[in-house]
């Protein structure tokens, strides 16, 4: 999860590098060179951060979940590799063109250099979500015996590459995922932005930047509703369990759609709930009468927890309709600049860019809570069931609880001391703003004032010395 602070934050903002570069090689406007450059700088802490608490993931797969490793090793051996090939060093070898390069090369290099690093940033997420969507929805595998000792291992071997590229779900997760980030970089930039007018502080450049990034969040917003809707039929199709957990079905028949509540698994009930009966099977299915699978169908032993996935699952939602509603009645303020003297609104603005983190932590949570008790989800090939493997089956033999515990804790502290680097730097980038030109009305007239004023100094230093100094 904090490593998740970080991608969304990078997909996001490369966006937003693109369009603002995009815009200064169009006009040739040094306001929009300076906004692309400050939010590179952005892009480069975060992209610094996210790289750093990354690669804690990557040998946490052989240290605390071996027998997982060993399990999915074949699968997500092609899909990480690709991510390292086509992603990572995409992004990485366009990365110090794109910090270092502003006067090494030209504007149209410059460009490219950005949007091929926010298309590796891309790269990398399609990759990642395509091994946790086969972790969901397994396909194009097979099981394989192992004997390693006395014990009989299982593993999952690719048969063919492109069906667990494209499992069931992985387009829609990916979509998803990626819109969700890009909601986030546009909160932030109007986040940034609406200080800035608040302070009286690098207008035009506030002004501009408030309005490409509220265009981004709003757009993001509303494709978000698209897709997420899209992935709940999925989810209802491939993961019915997970479903029910969202949202609090426990009895197989019509469902109703909670708005809140508190599900109760000793009951069977969501106690204070406020629910659209029959909405949920209409969403799904088309017919508000339709029967929608319930928990008390599921095995005991292969239900989720509830608690914990309804609640994440139904922050996410509500976050995302309130993203609507706040962008869009933004965008007819940006007419006449009437957002910019609206200073109560400017103020929710700030605050708002704290909604697309929630959601997307919210998001990330309900979906891997409520795929428990699996690590990977029992699959079907050509009709052929195939075995899946639990949480509890995928941890390291040789590592205690003890050990777990105190890595868990010590990774804590280095996380936390990260995080207030992140702040820390963060802030003082922010604080120090754009760069900008010294103001002036007229380009000739400033530079009549500089040479005046050197004019000015060069005969008070005449003045001042002796008549031997002069000669």
């Amino acid at each position: 999860m904090f490593h998740y602070l970080f991608p969304p934050l990078t997909i996001g903002l490369g966006l937003v590098m693109v369009v603002l570069e995009g815009i200064w090689l169009k006009t040739g406007d040094q306001t929009w060179k300076d906004a692309a450059r400050f939010w590179t700088r952005i892009f480069a802490v975060n992209f610094g951060l996210g790289v750093a608490t990354g690669l804690v993931m990557e040998f946490e797969f052989g240290t605390n979940w071996a027998a997982y490793s060993r399990f999915v090793g074949d699968v997500f051996g092609s899909a990480l590799a690709a991510e390292g090939i086509f992603a990572f060093f995409l992004e990485s070898g366009f990365l110090a063109v794109l910090v270092f390069g502003w006067d090494r090369v030209g504007p149209k290099m410059h460009f490219f250099s950005s949007l091929m690093v926010w298309l590796g940033s891309m790269f990398s997420a399609v990759w990642i979500v395509v091994a946790n969507s086969w972790q969901q929805t397994p396909a194009g595998y097979r099981i394989v015996e192992m004997v390693v000792g006395d014990h009989t291992r299982h593993r999952a071997e690719i048969t063919d590459f492109w069906a667990m590229v494209f499992n069931p779900s992985s387009v829609d997760r990916l979509t998803h995922t990626l819109i969700g980030a890009l909601i986030l970089g546009g909160f932030l930039v109007t986040s940034v932005s609406s200080y800035y007018l608040l302070k009286k502080r690098h207008e035009l450049f506030a002004r501009r930047c408030f309005t490409i990034g509220l265009i981004i969040a709003a757009t993001f917003s509303l494709l978000a509703a698209i897709t997420g809707h899209d992935q709940a039929k999925q989810v209802a199709r491939t993961q019915p369990a997970k479903l029910a957990a969202f949202e609090g079905h426990f009895k197989t028949g019509p469902a109703n759609l909670y708005l809140l509540g508190l599900p109760d698994l000793t009951t069977g009930e969501v106690r204070f709930g406020l629910a659209i009966p029959g909405m949920l099977s209409y969403l799904i299915t088309g017919d508000s009468n339709s029967s929608i699978i319930g928990l008390n169908d599921i095995p005991a032993e292969d239900r989720p927890p509830v608690w914990l996935p309804f609640q994440m699952y139904h922050l996410m939602v509500g976050l995302g309709v309130s993203f609507i509603v706040l962008t869009m009645g933004t965008l007819p303020l940006l007419r006449r600049g009437r957002i910019f003297t609206m200073r109560w609104l400017l103020w929710v603005y700030v605050f708002a860019v704290f909604g697309p983190m929630i959601a997307n932590q919210a998001g990330w949570i309900a979906a891997e809570v409520g795929r428990q008790p699996w690590l990977v989800y029992p699959g079907e090939v050509d009709g052929v069931p195939m075995r899946g493997l639990r949480t509890s089956d995928g941890l390291s033999e040789a590592v205690s609880a003890e050990q777990v515990l105190w890595s868990i804790i010590m990774f804590g502290l280095i996380y936390l001391l990260l995080f207030f680097v992140w702040i820390f730097v963060l802030n003082n980038k922010i604080q120090h703003g754009p760069d900008e030109p010294e103001p002036s009305s007229e380009p000739g007239e400033r530079t009549f004032f500089k040479t005046a004023a050197a004019m000015s100094s060069h005969q008070r230093s005449l003045t001042e010395t002796s008549p031997k100094e002069k000669l």
